[in-house]
């Protein structure tokens, strides 16, 4: 079974499967991703924003390993993706512009210098303007035994916000009930239930969700009093609370974030800062 409906970046007729208008937020769980010829430009999109949020999103999706089927100007905008030139002309039955090969890609077919058809990893594209139906019928055949995703961001591979939230909840709960932290948050926080929102919009923010958080960390804990054995102790209670709640590659993941801000927190101040292996 495929896990999702097939996105487009523009209007597509039936294709054989559910086909729904692609937006970052639908690329974790999309089957796969098209691209159609629409005659818009690639090479030049200095005035177009709306190109330009074509273009991260296809980037979005090739970094994600999702399927993806491109032709016509869908074809050379997966080039500029991958960083290959696009350039103008082609032929009566080719995009008015067309992508150099990328690197890494291979060409199965060519129309003179034009590469036709060529893939590069999860990517499949047609410099013509109709896709043909063969490619159409092996691209959604290839669908089901798709390889596994690689998540789009460090905020995905750990279970996204639904994940967090619950986490940092538990972990506050152990703070408060700590001899050593729960004093210094008594003294600063007065509405936990803003405190939760707040540091929840951080860590989006810092594992690549987007900018929910707006802020200077260390000003933010400037004048708080907060010390080496502080920032032990947050670690270790950090560090039991995902290891609790998320599985243990993603637990790894999120507590080398919070040691490296924990680190970051504690420069210029002998003494500051906390080590790995000493958690009390």
């Amino acid at each position: 079974m495929t896990p999702g409906p097939l996105l487009t970046t523009s209007p597509v007729k039936a294709f054989g499967l559910k086909v729904v208008e692609a937006t970052p937020d639908g690329l974790p769980t999309a089957a796969g991703l098209l691209v159609p010829h629409d005659g818009e430009p690639v090479a030049d999109i200095r005035d177009r924003p709306d190109r330009w949020a074509q273009l991260a999103l296809l980037s979005g999706a090739i970094r994600r390993g999702l399927p993806i089927l491109a032709w016509g100007t869908g074809a050379a905008l997966a080039g500029r993706a991958l960083g290959a030139r696009v350039r103008p002309g082609g032929g009566s039955d080719l995009s008015p512009e067309w992508s150099e090969l990328p690197r890494g890609a291979v060409a199965e077919t060519w129309e003179g210098e034009v590469p036709l058809l060529w893939r590069a990893g999860s990517v499949t594209a047609w410099a013509g303007v109709t896709v043909p139906e063969s490619l159409r019928t092996a691209f959604l055949a290839g669908l089901e035994n798709a390889g596994p995703r690689t998540p789009g961001t460090p905020l995905e591979a750990v279970g996204g916000e639904s994940a967090l939230r619950p986490l940092l909840a538990d972990f506050y709960a152990r703070a408060r009930a700590d001899d050593l932290l729960g004093p210094l948050f008594a003294a600063h926080v007065d509405d936990w239930e803003a405190h939760l929102d707040r540091v929840t919009a951080f860590w989006v923010t810092m594992l690549g969700g987007g900018a929910a958080w707006r802020g200077n960390l260390k000003s933010v804990h400037a004048g708080l009093g907060v010390r080496g054995p502080h920032l032990a102790r947050w670690l270790a209670l950090f560090r039991a609370a995902a290891a609790a709640h998320l599985s243990p590659q993603a637990a790894a993941r999120l507590t080398s974030r919070a040691e490296a801000m924990g680190a970051r927190l504690g420069q210029g101040k002998p003494g500051n800062r906390p080590h790995a292996g000493r958690v009390p």
